[in-house]
């Protein structure tokens, strides 16, 4: 199950946050190849200097930094992929430079996420 989590140093309009979320959900499904019922998003807002990025010499332009913790087994491809494509959406509906971005990624075993009914099984091509 992933976990993406999107810290940004502005506050957003409610229209935005679902389109990122429809995005994120949409974008990963593709490019990671699976479904979407087991994705989880989180949207934190900070204010302007609650976040910093070594490069960004102004941060009123705009700070967004991703967190994704994923099971193992995806390759450098999808996840150079993935990182594109999020920080070129979220560019889009955020008005943040891709400058401004900064994304991580945190491998798990697919027995260390957890659902109500079930836990998931490593990730397999």
């Amino acid at each position: 199950m992933p976990h993406i989590q999107i810290d940004i140093n502005k506050g957003l309009k409610q229209d935005d946050k679902k389109m990122i979320c429809k995005h994120i959900s949409e974008t990963f499904s593709t490019v990671m190849k699976t479904g979407k019922d087991h994705i989880a998003i989180s949207i934190r807002e900070f204010s302007e200097h609650n976040l910093y990025l070594g490069q960004v010499t102004d941060s009123s332009a705009g700070v967004v930094l991703i967190n994704i913790d994923l099971r193992a087994g995806r390759n450098n491809q999808q996840r150079d992929q993935l990182r594109i494509q999020l920080m070129e959406a979220l560019s889009q509906i955020t008005l943040i430079p891709v400058e401004g971005m900064y994304v991580t990624y945190t491998e798990h075993q697919g027995e260390d996420f957890h659902l109500s009914n079930r836990k998931l099984d490593n990730w397999r091509i």
